[in-house]
């Protein structure tokens, strides 16, 4: 359990993690084009209530029970750590069942009070997912306790096919019907994705059995809790996070409320209300799930890592992993947000060609936005983990919850003035993110043992080879613009060109050291390439 852990962890869920957001994104660009972004506003407003619901439900779970069984494993309790997983696992099926019921019955409340009441059946299509989620979750929990990512990406990458395959061809199937239709068969192939990640991780849990058995034989250290003690932990580690990670679909949640709202104060129609709607989180917001792809699996994997570390009290360890962490997310999010802000349009206009020049145009704009949140959100995420891990679950809630008031001061003065409107509620999600890493990382310094390097050393290298990509972007779609007619070509030349520049300017800076690529699988046949 070492700093290796946690990059080959983070490598095998971020690699599984860009294939679900490549999928993701490929699966609403021909959506996109069948159901028009009025009904990709029915399919993201029932989903911004079932990302809510889902983080209310469990969000705090997996990482509650990834943390307790990583501890009692570090303590060589093999057999409470097997306690943990079981009460949990009760717990998340009870908690299904009842969120499922809850929104099976309130619905219909729900969408009205949005402003998306074409959204019902949506809703209610991804009834089922709330039930199966939960159960999911504790066997993704308890695998990442023991720092085993396989079965997480496995489940992670079957969950998204099946979400795609099924909700295009429900989409596809029911479109003549009419778009709200349409768009509830696209939303319930979420609920028969989580069947099947549901299926492939309890068979890696089953083919596991015999080691855990092993586990606990071995062990000369085995205590058990009661289970009220163990659900008080539980609880304990669970319900900050929960409300921490409730922040962002709330956020999400509040976007559709005050666009619906403000935009129609401002005398906007329901049909051009839906489709700003549409634009912004059907089709900008779903460029910036690449990068949190990556993100995620960093802050997944830094919990368990830093968990051990910290109960151990080894210290450097602890200090090495929040490096490595923040200088992960950092090569991650800047060449991403710099990236994605140089060429928006044209990013928009290639992946969404039927929605034509101006809304190629209007989405950009609001992609160029969130290009720049997407940095600061990357940051929060991996100063989240690090809080996380070292039992300060309240304060990044605290902080995000800061965020969280700003954004909604924001939102309503902005998008109700009529020159920025829809592009209110982006910004605002911009300065809540600014103002949460912000205050994550003065409460790191502030409230815990935990070491980390200067923020401005650690950021250097990385902004410098994301400063030669830039440079290199700017220069390649210029230059092939004036000899290439295809506008779609020209930015995948520029984007491929641009990775590669970036790829060979982190080892050139020295961003990326060899003693780097030895943590991450396969590293040594990088080593080899890179000195080629």
């Amino acid at each position: 359990m070492s700093k290796d852990n946690f990059v080959k962890g983070a490598a095998i869920l971020g690699l599984s993690g860009l294939i679900v957001k490549i999928l993701g994104a490929i699966y609403r660009i021909p959506l996109t084009g069948l159901i028009g972004t009025e009904g990709m506003a029915y399919y993201t407003a029932a989903y911004n209530v079932y990302n809510l619901l889902l983080a209310i439900s469990l969000a705090g779970f997996p990482t509650a029970i990834a943390r307790l069984i990583s501890e009692k494993r570090a303590l060589n309790n093999y057999k409470g750590a097997y306690q943990v997983y079981s009460i949990s696992l009760w717990g998340m099926f009870i908690i299904g069942i009842v969120s499922s019921v809850l929104v099976l019955i309130f619905a219909k409340p729900i969408v009205n009070f949005m402003g998306f009441s074409e959204a019902y059946y949506s809703m209610v299509a991804l009834v089922p997912a709330l039930l199966i989620i939960p159960v999911l979750s504790s066997y993704r929990g308890f695998f990442q306790g023991t720092q085993n990512m396989v079965p997480f990406a496995l489940s992670q990458l079957a969950e998204q096919l099946l979400r795609v395959a099924v909700g295009y061809f429900l989409a596809y199937s029911l479109v003549k019907i009419g778009l709200a239709k349409a768009a509830a068969g696209a939303t319930f192939g979420a609920s028969v994705g989580s069947i099947g990640a549901l299926l492939i991780v309890f068979l890696f849990f089953i083919m596991r059995k015999r080691l855990t058995q092993n586990e606990i034989q071995s062990s000369n250290n085995n205590s058990l809790d009661e289970t009220k003690t163990v659900v008080k932990n539980l609880l304990r580690i669970a319900i900050p996070i929960t409300i921490g990670a409730s922040m962002a679909p709330l956020m999400g949640n509040m976007d559709t409320f005050f666009v619906s709202n403000r935009l129609a104060s401002l005398n906007y129609s329901q049909a051009v209300i839906d489709d700003l709607y549409g634009q912004l989180n059907g089709m900008a917001h779903s460029m910036i799930n690449f990068p949190q792809a990556f993100s995620t699996a960093i802050a997944i994997s830094l919990v368990p890592v830093m968990a051990d570390a910290f109960v151990k009290k080894e210290r450097s360890r602890l200090n090495q992993t929040a490096d490595m962490g923040a200088k992960l997310s950092l090569i991650i999010a800047l060449p991403c947000g710099i990236g994605m802000f140089m060429l928006a349009e044209p990013i928009m206009a290639l992946l969404f060609p039927s929605m034509g020049a101006q809304r190629h145009a209007s989405s950009g704009v609001l992609l160029q936005i969130l290009s720049i949140g997407v940095i600061f959100l990357i940051l929060n995420q991996a100063y989240t983990a690090m809080l996380q891990s070292v039992n300060k679950q309240m304060i990044p809630v605290k902080n995000l919850f800061i965020g969280l008031i700003f954004k909604v001061i924001l939102s309503y003065i902005l998008i109700g003035i009529a020159p920025i409107n829809i592009k209110g509620a982006a910004l605002s999600t911009c300065a809540a993110y600014l103002i949460a890493s912000i205050l994550n990382l003065r409460d790191i310094r502030k409230y815990t043992s935990i070491k980390m390097s200067n923020i401005i050393k650690i950021s250097a290298l990385p902004l410098l080879s994301t400063a030669i990509m830039a440079i290199t972007v700017w220069i390649v779609y210029r230059l092939t613009g004036m000899i290439i007619s295809s506008k779609g070509l020209v930015t995948l030349l520029s984007i491929a060109i641009g990775g590669l520049i970036y790829f060979v300017a982190l080892f050139a800076t020295g961003a990326i050291t060899s003693e780097d690529l030895e943590l991450i699988p396969m590293g040594s046949k990088m080593k080899r390439f890179v000195r080629r």
